[in-house]
């Protein structure tokens, strides 16, 4: 196998997106809270907001960054230097320290899909499949035009092609080569899932490698709810988001320990699973809480074997009768 064989056979896949750790309105002295739009709930929502990215690679799936997002009118405010969405992921994907060996594609959704982060990738030598809205302006035969308009006014159920991926999901995929706005030569793909629907928006992927087949692009690109997953496991798993500190300082320490523990669950995911079916995330966070539980009723057992005073034992656990 080639060094470029074995640069495809096991990619890297950065992923950006953000989440928000929503507080009740009627919390007004913890720092750095304002309103900031909730893509769950369709609306703003008084709360933090991250900017986080998520790694993907040789069998893990790992919390990496995160940078706190603060609304331009906040920063005028607090005197803080204003930095968009877009420029805190650039500066993950900068600050990301891949190998020179190392072949890395940045999944994203849409809102994320800017000529900026582009051009970071493209520095990086890193490729991009990413979502794209649906406004966004193409270039077939030189015309402009959105590629909401030209899927309805000249894409035809004939013009398709339907694709099996390895989960056995259909789809019916038109492909575009050239430019998208202000980015130069890509591939898009227009994909409508199980069956065409004339007069309905297909979803739209962005890919820079041009050297990927369409089931590999649609493949690569469900990689990117790895970082959905990891924000589920983060807020009903783990509390990322049930903190009551006023400090905002004392906020960010609190998300560090949160991405640190959220790694050793990982990879201790991966080392059970060598030798058990394979485990989740969730059935290795109820097997430490077990095993741990077991220990305590040990040393409870224990101690009143030794006949060590109650208060003590309590005094020990940090517990209170």
């Amino acid at each position: 196998m080639t060094p470029e064989q074995r640069r495809h056979a096991n990619p890297g896949f950065f992923i950006i997106d953000d989440t928000s750790c929503k507080k009740d309105k009627s919390t007004k002295r913890m720092e750095g809270l304002d309103f900031h739009f909730a893509h769950d709930d369709g609306k703003s929502q008084w709360s933090h907001c991250l900017v986080t990215s998520h790694l993907v690679t040789d069998g893990f799936s790992l919390s990496w960054d995160f940078r706190p997002y603060f609304r331009k009118e906040y920063c005028e405010k607090h005197n803080l230097p204003f930095k968009s969405k877009n420029d805190l992921a650039i500066q993950m994907i900068e600050d990301y320290p891949a190998s020179d060996d190392e072949l890395v594609y940045v999944l994203m959704d849409s809102w994320y899909t800017s000529e900026k982060i582009v051009n970071a990738c493209n520095a990086k030598g890193f490729h991009i499949i990413a979502a794209l809205k649906s406004n966004r302006l193409i270039a077939p035969a030189g015309i402009r035009i959105s590629l909401a308009d030209f899927t309805s006014q000249y894409v035809r159920k004939s013009d398709l092609r339907s694709v099996t991926t390895e989960n056995r999901e259909t789809y019916w995929i038109y492909q575009y080569e050239g430019p998208v706005a202000d980015i130069e030569n890509v591939n898009v793909l227009m994909s409508w899932e199980n069956t065409y629907e004339s007069g309905k928006n297909p979803f739209f992927i962005l890919c820079t490698d041009k050297s990927l087949d369409v089931v590999t692009i649609l493949r690569y690109y469900d990689v990117r709810w790895h970082i959905e997953t990891g924000y589920r496991y983060f807020k009903d798993l783990m509390g990322f988001d049930h903190y009551q500190l006023w400090s905002f300082q004392a906020i960010e320490r609190f998300w560090v320990i949160q991405f640190l523990t959220q790694n050793f669950v990982e990879l201790q995911r991966y080392e059970w699973s060598k030798t058990n079916a394979q485990l989740t995330f969730g059935d290795v966070v109820r097997r430490i809480r077990q095993d741990y539980f077991g220990q305590l009723v040990v040393y409870v057992y224990e101690q009143a074997l030794a006949k060590t005073p109650l208060f003590d034992v309590l005094k020990r656990l940090k517990l209170t009768a």
